[in-house]
């Protein structure tokens, strides 16, 4: 007996040229709403609700971090590669959904598809 992959369920987001580089499109997902971002590498989607406490995750600003060194130096990375919670300033990676602070929170995060100039999330099969 085989297994029979299923597609994904694809659900058209929004047009490429909605989504500007540092400031994500924030579409509908039912009674709720997934914020796209474009990155230097693609695009990616998040649930817009912060793990930590439910704020409005995606409408926060997007930013860098610095990296923890052995010096007494300031080291600015990552830049556009975060979000940072409007409500608390925990920053969460837009790729993955990880909480840089805690381990055990994880925003949750979208597959994104681009077909031509369409933007497709899959949400689930």
């Amino acid at each position: 007996m085989s297994a029979t992959a299923t597609a994904p369920k694809l659900t058209f987001a929004c047009k490429t040229a909605d989504v500007a580089v540092g400031k994500p499109r924030i579409v509908p997902y039912g009674r709720l709403s997934v914020g796209i971002f474009q990155l230097e590498d693609g695009y990616a989607a998040l649930l817009n609700i912060c793990p930590h406490r439910a704020g409005q995750l995606c409408e926060g600003p997007i930013s860098g971090t610095t990296r923890q060194t052995d010096k007494a130096e300031f080291v600015y990375e990552r830049a556009g590669e975060l979000i940072r919670c409007a409500w608390h300033g925990w920053e969460f990676d837009i790729r993955s959904g990880k909480c840089l602070v805690d381990d055990r929170l994880k925003a949750r995060t979208f597959p994104v598809h681009v077909d031509g100039d369409d933007i497709y999330l899959e949400m689930g099969r």
